[in-house]
């Protein structure tokens, strides 16, 4: 049995999150896939990070009010000021009272480290990293 993943959030979706159909609006799962990609980037380093580029969200099914969405995240490239990290989007249908888990979307999120100017910075120390 293959361990069990922990996501780097999990959001319980509302009425408020919904579009003009009833089903959760992408904008919303965009938005909480970006926020998994800073929490999955502050475990690399502890710097101010932004998002740069949010590559190929292509959503699979439809999330509704009651499912519970899961964002597992994993950095797969370290750059100088850079880090890109692939985000899967699973929902859990506890609306029906059933827990079935299915994939939802998921994304390639490129963040960039900046300073307090919005200036991109090293994301990890050069001393370190020559060692």
């Amino acid at each position: 049995m293959p361990p069990e993943r922990i996501p780097a959030i999990k959001v319980l979706m509302l009425p408020k999150d919904t579009n003009a159909l009833g089903t959760i609006f992408g904008g919303v799962i965009a938005s909480h896939i970006d926020l998994a990609s800073a929490v999955e980037a502050r475990k690399v380093a502890p710097h101010r990070f932004v998002a740069k580029v949010m590559r190929e969200v292509v959503f699979h099914e439809p999330v509704f009010v009651g499912d519970i969405v899961s964002f597992f995240t994993e950095t797969i490239r370290i750059g100088r000021t850079s880090i890109t990290v692939r985000v899967e989007v699973e929902a859990e249908r506890w609306g029906s009272g059933h827990g079935e888990r299915v994939k939802v979307t998921g994304a390639e999120m490129v963040l960039v480290a900046v300073d307090a100017g919005g200036r991109p910075i090293p994301i990890l120390d050069e001393k370190v990293t020559r060692a």
